[in-house]
């Protein structure tokens, strides 16, 4: 530049800075001729609309579709696959940066189900959809463990797979075509992955296996696999089922792979047409130098820790953390930058190697066992006494705390899914705090792999269940892992069965589970393996790879010094846990770490579970061999009781109100259903006694068959009576039970109002109560009482309050409840009634005459007392009247309703002549009845006669009032009785008339 120039720009700095950005876009010019412009794909210059590429295969029963390039289009990989009306979409995106110190693979796998896809609003506050659920974060696990293990090795790039149910039919459980649909969107994407996989489920019904069964067809199978394999190999497996042998557990495997087959050429053929190209890469790997320099400073010194046994969990993890803070200093010594930055990665691969060949050279493990061989079982159960269900399961150094609850029906959890069922009643929560590995960690609501391993363990044991009619209770049990140290989900299992026998829940048999390691050699280049080695009851890795992604590389690699050596996990190839009983299998899940293990491997270690699985129930049936059948002390109670349809409104009572206030006071669960079953769940048997009290006190107490009880004549109707019992329960006496004797008519036997003992003698189709006046009398006592000769046979008798003990012996427990005495003179047209009535009389001794206040009595006639009953049926005592027991005091208080007095002498006429009695009609209305036998008939009484009756005593019983009474009869011309004129001046009658009839 010349001295002009500088002088220019130096007094105007304006053209200073109009030269500056002249000479930089010259320089920028000539930058962009050099770099190379990658041209985009074609399949992404869409117009609006869109090029829409599909595909379609047949697989089982159904056409599967794949569809993408019509939605998401701004995502690396969009595929919508379907099956009839589901549709699922599923897109991939990755990131393009690396980020810095990543040693694995940030995958993030989000499953939903919106309720739109079922044409639903949700049923929340804000009217949306909250934080995934339970089974939703199950699904996106499926997923992940579908399509990790085939990303390249060394590829540590953020990636997110997202998967959104479109709609649904409610035929199809839409988590198959979401994991199939992530391996299609990964391979029409630029992220560069080894796939595709296919994704089956297999059923089985009626012993037939069924591929992608439909959910009617899966809610009766006894087989739920869900399968994912590449064209040769296996890549996840998800396994529920009840008992399925070995043998028949193949054959599915089989049929599986051949039908997940099917899947993989569609999504090659979608591929092709999309042909978007892979983008480039970087991998994090170490330098061969690099690992051979810190191999030879630090492989003699992990084989020696690594050989030796007597090394503990935290022993052998410190030690290791020595060797490599040793050979650390070592290389700073050494001046090897390099080699130190690499230190993590190598050091955690040379320990892999001397683990490997320690197996596959010496069969020895790190903890000295063989192959084959389980770690040494301890068993409890009952730790706890106030808990339903209790045990401890160790097996090595982990440990596992199983606790179970029992609840009531309403206590299963809901469930708002898209297709399943509404419920669960069985539920199994896992617990890992982190305590349990000796860390200071953060306790997270709801975690993943919690929920996962969870779940496993609630389908390993769910199988063994009873059916709800069976036991109707709802099942929470409880896993609070104590120690970890390998397999604590499996040993969840065995745990959460020894608490449910110890809960008293009727398992058919024990369920026990172990997982099974995998350690192979693999030929580098052709990728095949050449040899393997099964491990039985693995030392497990306390965190998988989605608790991984939030560490570096540092707290990664270094597990034994936070006490996270899973060593035969973290360095094997593959974790198959497989639990089950005796008889066969009931859940399996495999994770691997290879880009597929063969099929033939897998169904080789079953075997080896099995043997394994056996030797864990021996242990466990050894501490408890069958569910307790006694109830603890504190153990809930269950009852179940019917009442009439019209009583449940009322039990329910305004909008719950009257259930609510039981259950809050008594703090247990009502479950009532539209028929009248009652089912009561209680914590213990005196919440249950209180809250069946206050059942009683709403609807009354159950009728049983077999009980008496007290009741009133409501309805008379020409086939029988309706009478209303205690509680207001209304039943019907017939006429064929209302004496021993032929009636012709119900009201020969009973009138309206009438206070009556009756028994419950069953139900008829539609629940109404039957009841029998007769059984309360059985011909054993009749017969006493005409044998009797110090009563006139006809005295009805009855009994307190019965239980079904007492109705079995009516005899001894029966009492009096009236007893009365009337004077009877033979009339002039009865020849030889008169012999007949002193024959009884000269029996029972002489009889001094009566006295009758206001009554005058003739010369020359004899009167005598025969005891007879007459039963007073009080106006109070009508067809609404309800039936109480009463205390002493307030039924003696009830006399005074009845309008008569003790000692009062009253006038009764013959009202009506029946079958088995006369009723005697009082003066103000008051209906009696004297009941007839074979000496006192109804040719004793003509309609109409006139009585005088005194009220001798009150007995105290149930309403009506039981009188005393004497009567005084005289023969007269023609024939027939009549009442003897009283006197009107007799001044106790007076008062009687004034007080009780209210006239003069």
């Amino acid at each position: 530049m010349g001295a002009w120039a500088f002088a220019l720009r130096s007094r105007h700095p304006k053209l200073n800075c109009r030269l500056d950005s002249r000479r930089l876009i010259t320089n920028t010019a000539a930058r962009l001729q050099e770099i190379v412009v990658e041209e985009p794909s074609f399949w992404r210059l869409f117009p609006a609309k869109g090029e829409v590429f599909e595909e379609q295969v047949e697989v089982g029963p159904h056409v599967v579709t794949f569809e993408t390039g019509k939605l998401a289009r701004f995502a690396s990989g969009a595929v919508v696959m379907g099956i009839k009306d589901t549709r699922v979409l599923t897109t991939v995106v990755g990131a393009s940066r690396l980020e810095a110190n990543m040693s694995f693979m940030p995958l993030q796998v989000d499953y939903r189900e919106k309720q739109y896809a079922q044409g639903r609003i949700p049923n929340t506050f804000m009217r949306r959809e909250g934080a995934p659920k339970e089974r939703e974060l199950l699904i996106g696990r499926v997923i992940d463990r579908s399509i990790r293990p085939l990303f390249p090795k060394g590829y540590y790039y953020e990636s997110q797979v997202m998967a959104n149910v479109l709609c649904v039919d409610g035929e199809q459980d839409p988590d198959v075509l979401a994991a199939c649909g992530a391996s299609a969107a990964l391979m029409v994407s630029d992220i560069p992955w080894n796939g595709p996989v296919g994704v089956v489920r297999i059923g089985r019904v009626d012993g037939k296996f069924v591929v992608n069964p439909s959910m009617d067809e899966l809610a009766v199978s006894d087989l739920n696999l869900v399968y994912a394999c590449t064209v040769d190999k296996t890549i996840m497996m998800e396994t529920q089922a009840r008992e399925i042998t070995n043998n028949d557990l193949k054959d599915a495997l089989q049929l599986a792979h051949a039908e997940a087959t099917k899947l993989i050429a569609p999504q090659i053929r979608l591929a092709s047409k999309v042909q978007n190209q892979k983008r480039s890469f970087s991998v994090v790997t170490v330098d061969n130098e690099v690992l051979e320099r810190i191999r030879a400073k630090a492989e003699v010194a992990i084989d020696t820790v690594m050989g030796n046994p007597s090394y503990g969990k935290f022993e052998r993890g410190k030690a290791l953390s020595n060797i490599q803070a040793d050979v650390e200093v070592i290389l700073k010594e050494e001046g090897e930058e390099k080699c130190l930055k690499a230190l993590p990665l190598a050091f955690d691969q040379v320990r892999k190697e001397v683990v490997r060949k320690n197996i596959f050279e010496k069969g020895e493990r790190v903890d000295g066992r063989r192959l084959d061989e389980v770690r040494d079982l301890h068993t409890e159960v009952e730790l706890y006494t106030p808990l339903h269900g209790s045990s401890l399961f160790s097996r090595g150094n982990t440990q596992v705390l199983c606790t179970v609850t029992l609840g009531a029906p309403e206590d299963a959890q809901k469930l708002d899914y898209l297709v399943g069922p509404p419920k669960k009643r069985f539920m199994l929560h896992y617990s890992f705090p982190p305590y349990c590995i000796n860390e200071v960690g953060r306790s997270t609501w709801l975690n993943r792999r919690e929920v996962g391993h969870g779940n496993l363990a609630e389908k390993a044991l769910v199988a063994l269940l009873p059916n709800e009619e069976e036991f109707p209770y709802s099942v929470r049990v409880t896993s609070e892992v104590m120690a970890s140290d390998g397999s604590s989900s499996m040993a969840t299992v065995c745990g959460g069965s020894l608490a449910l026998m110890d809960a008293g829940v009727p398992l058919r048999s024990h369920v026990a589970g172990v997982s099974v390691g995998l350690i192979t050699a693999v030929d580098e280049t052709t990728g095949k393996i050449t040899d393997y080695r099964i491990l039985t009851d693995i030392l497990e890795s306390s965190f998988d790879s989605l608790s991984m992604q939030k560490r570096n590389i540092n707290k990664c690699i270094n597990l034994s010094e936070h006490g996270m050596q899973g060593l035969e996990d973290h360095v094997g190839d593959m974790d198959f846990k497989i639990a089950g009983t005796r008889l066969g299998i009931t859940a399996i899940q495999l994770d691997i770490k290879p880009s597929g293990i063969p099929l033939d491997i897998l169904c080789e270690a079953l075997e080896p579970a099995r043997i394994a699985r056996e030797q864990i129930l021996d242990v466990m049936e050894q501490e408890i061999r069958e569910p307790k059948t006694e109830q603890k002390a504190n153990a809930p109670r269950k009852g179940n009781f019917s009442v009439q349809r019209e009583m449940v409104g009322r039990l329910i009572g305004p909008h719950g109100s009257t259930v609510k206030n039981i259950e809050r006071t008594t703090g247990v669960r009502l479950s009532i259903s539209e028929d009248g079953r009652v089912c009561v769940i209680a914590k213990d048997q005196s919440s249950y006694d209180q809250a069946k009290d206050m059942v009683d006190s709403v609807i009354g107490k159950e009728v049983e068959i077999g009980n008496i009880y007290s009741g009133c004549v409501t309805q008379i109707r020409d086939f029988g009576a309706f009478v209303e019992i205690e509680g207001g329960h209304q039943g019907l006496l017939h006429i064929s039970e209302l004496s021993h004797q032929r009636v012709a008519q119900v009201t020969d036997a009973v009138m309206l109002g009438q206070k009556l003992s009756v028994m419950c003698i069953g139900r008829d189709t539609k629940g109404n109560i039957k009841l029998s006046l007769k059984a309360t009398m059985p011909l054993s006592t009749a017969v006493k009482n005409r044998e009797s000769s110090t009563m006139v046979p006809g005295v009805e008798r009855t009994i307190s309050t019965a239980s079904p003990a007492n109705a079995m012996s009516v005899a001894e427990t029966e009492r009096e409840v009236i007893k009365c005495k009337i004077v009877l003179e033979q009339s002039g047209r009865i020849p030889g009634k008169l012999e007949e009535t002193e024959m009884v009389m000269q029996n029972q001794g002489e009889v001094e005459p009566l006295k009758l206040h206001g009554v005058k009595q003739q010369e020359g006639v004899e009167y005598r007392e025969v005891p007879v009953r007459v039963a007073v049926s009080t106006p109070e005592c009508n067809g609404d009247a309800k039936l109480e027991s009463r205390s002493e005091d307030a039924r003696l208080d009830s006399s005074k309703k009845s309008q008569v007095n003790i000692d009062g002498e009253y006038e009764a006429t013959v009202h009506q002549i029946r079958v088995l009695g006369a009723v005697l009609k009082l003066h103000n209305g008051e209906l009696g009845k004297l009941f007839f036998d074979e000496e006192t008939t109804k040719l004793s009484f003509n309609s109409g006669d006139r009585l005088a009756v005194r009220f001798f005593r009150l007995i105290v019983g149930f309403l009506p009032v039981g009188v005393e009474l004497r009567a005084l009869t005289e023969p007269r011309e023609g024939g027939g009785n009549f009442l003897r004129e009283i006197d009107p001046n007799c001044e106790g009658y007076k008062a009687a008339c004034s007080s009780h009839y209210g006239y003069d």
